[in-house]
């Protein structure tokens, strides 16, 4: 079952709670507002891939919006003087339908003080590298020691594709350290990226197994 799920989705309600909190009886606003939320989130993984984003949480009230974003270098997020949040406001004011327009939004930002430790960043990390034709296995064995080395208790690596250009996909799997997927109270960080080489499609998932305070 450890290898079937995803390890984020295996904890909510448990251990971890929802990336989106808001509640409403219409079923019209619930489709609605869950379209806008994925659309919100996948603008600004994108747009704020530079500030090394992590994560989006939105939390909606009847007149208010918080948008939590977890990045590793906010300065580049909130600009001079707060430039660059409001740059963000208008980003999500234009995906947000109309009967929202009026609507406040709050955008905290919270640092990742370790990056070295969060999967979405070091996924990211490895995709890059392998679409600049860098070995694969001088990538993931260089972003598994970052990973040990900042505090890591393990670190689990899958390739899938055609890796290196080869004419036939394979999968190669990558492990360092201790990576517990079967225990609900383990914090496990996981995602999957994909990297876009000229020969084909390569996804990249990464598992971290972190200390409970990180």
């Amino acid at each position: 079952m450890g290898q079937k799920i995803n390890p984020f989705g295996f904890r909510i309600g448990s251990y971890t709670t929802w990336q989106s909190r808001w509640f409403f009886d219409d079923p019209k606003k619930y489709r609605e507002y869950l379209l806008e939320d994925i659309k919100i989130r996948r603008m600004l993984m994108n747009r704020l891939k530079v500030a090394g984003i992590t994560g989006v949480e939105i939390e909606r009230l009847p007149k208010s919006m918080t948008i939590t974003l977890n990045v590793s270098r906010p300065g580049v997020v909130i600009g001079r003087g707060g430039s660059g949040i409001e740059d963000v406001k208008k980003m999500i004011l234009s995906v947000i339908g109309k009967m929202d327009k009026n609507v406040k939004i709050d955008l905290p930002v919270v640092e990742v003080k370790i990056p070295e430790l969060s999967a979405q960043l070091v996924a990211e990390r490895i995709g890059q590298e392998l679409e600049r034709r860098v070995p694969q296995r001088r990538v993931v064995s260089r972003a598994m020691e970052r990973v040990m080395q900042a505090g890591g208790l393990g670190i689990k690596v899958v390739l899938s594709g055609r890796i290196g250009g080869a004419e036939i996909a394979r999968k190669e799997q990558y492990h360092m350290g201790s990576v517990p997927t079967q225990t609900l109270r383990e914090n496990i960080d996981y995602v999957q990226v994909p990297a876009l080489l000229k020969r084909g499609y390569v996804g990249v998932k990464v598992w971290i197994h972190k200390k409970e305070e990180q």
